[in-house]
């Protein structure tokens, strides 16, 4: 999920890993088609859907880069809710990333961590916050800044590797 003002290399370096680990990646917006550019003006992107359109049951797992963007969706109910749809499947949140699980009510008794402002409003809410490059807790994969990417992707491929694995075998 993506809104204007998203930290460009937490966008764009773990999109395209993913595509080129052969998943299908979807940018979900306010609305379909809506131009989306990076805090920094690097990177800019298009919503492939829209949050009216999108349906969680059609996605295996949820990111969240980080940059002012996730503060821009946990405004929006619309976005919470998706979020929230996502209880159980991969999330995948780094930097700002994980204020959107706050809203959402997510974050409570999960180990995590996050930018450094950020790790304090999680620890607020019941959060086991570590100051790590990588947290895995479950289905649940969060980094801390721009430099933990590296960190991120690979623990992030691992979890969706797993995940897919565990479906081949159903």
């Amino acid at each position: 999920m993506l809104a204007e003002g998203f930290e460009d290399s937490e966008f764009k370096k773990p999109y395209d890993a993913f595509r080129d680990a052969g998943h299908e990646v979807v940018v979900i917006g306010a609305k379909k088609g809506e131009k989306l550019e990076g805090k920094n003006g690097k990177v800019k992107s298009r919503a492939e859907l829209g949050i009216d359109e999108a349906r969680p049951e059609d996605f295996q797992a949820l990111f969240i880069p980080g940059g002012h963007s996730p503060d821009r969706l946990r405004a929006d109910p619309r976005f919470v809710a998706f979020t929230q749809a996502f209880a159980d499947l991969p999330i995948l949140a780094i930097c700002h990333g994980p204020q959107l699980l706050l809203t959402a009510e997510m974050v409570e008794g999960r180990r995590m961590t996050a930018w450094k402002t950020v790790q304090v409003d999680l620890r607020c809410a019941g959060a086991d916050v570590v100051d790590e490059p990588v947290v895995v807790d479950g289905e649940l994969v969060t980094s801390r800044q721009p430099d933990d990417i590296p960190a991120f992707i690979e623990r992030s491929l691992d979890l969706l590797r797993q995940g897919a694995d565990a479906h081949a075998g159903a």
